[in-house]
């Protein structure tokens, strides 16, 4: 079972993805983790404090993530590309997190952290895509695949109709490292 502090950022994320950052207050945030509001404080000592607690999560999981690219069995290209599609899903909850950081940017006390902690993410990726690939350039282009794959997911847009992550994967074969892409996702 979850501890109070994650059932705490969970309600916060969902609060910011489903409703934007006006619902999500103090009061609601507790009843949607279903602790009391001293029980929320105890943890997250006010709304900054909430802020950062997910940003520091996003830190978190970024960093689970950049350490699945680099181990990824199928390869680095093949997992970030499959992860970034819709319905990929990034396993550690990394783009739920990911997009309540989204949204909290805007309405942040300081939007910069927040800029900050998401261009993070971005270097967490590149840089773990660098060290597979072993060209700089590859792994940005395969981190603009990933990241336009990635903003079909947030929005909810669908891949085309008779395309997936693997047509990609079998143009970008061969300009990988030999054994980066083996086999179809």
């Amino acid at each position: 079972m979850a501890s109070a502090r994650d059932r705490v950022l969970d309600a916060y994320e969902t609060l910011l993805i489903e409703s934007g950052p006006g619902a999500a207050t103090l009061d609601a945030v507790a009843a949607a983790a279903q602790v009391s509001k001293g029980g929320l404080l105890y943890h997250f000592a006010s709304k900054d404090a909430l802020a950062a607690g997910l940003l520091a999560r996003l830190a978190e999981r970024s960093a689970a993530d950049a350490e699945a690219i680099r181990t990824a069995a199928d390869g680095a290209t093949a997992y970030y590309l499959s992860t970034s599609a819709p319905g990929g899903g990034i396993p550690g909850g990394l783009t739920r997190t990911y997009l309540a950081a989204l949204r909290v940017a805007d309405h942040a006390r300081d939007p910069a952290a927040v800029r900050d902690a998401l261009a993070a993410v971005d270097a967490d990726a590149l840089a773990a895509l660098g060290a597979r690939l072993g060209d700089p350039a590859l792994a940005w282009l395969v981190q603009l695949i990933g990241d336009g794959l990635y903003l079909r997911t947030l929005v909810g847009t669908p891949l085309p109709p008779g395309l997936d992550v693997a047509d990609v994967l079998d143009l970008l074969r061969p300009h990988l490292p030999p054994g980066e892409v083996d086999r179809r996702p």
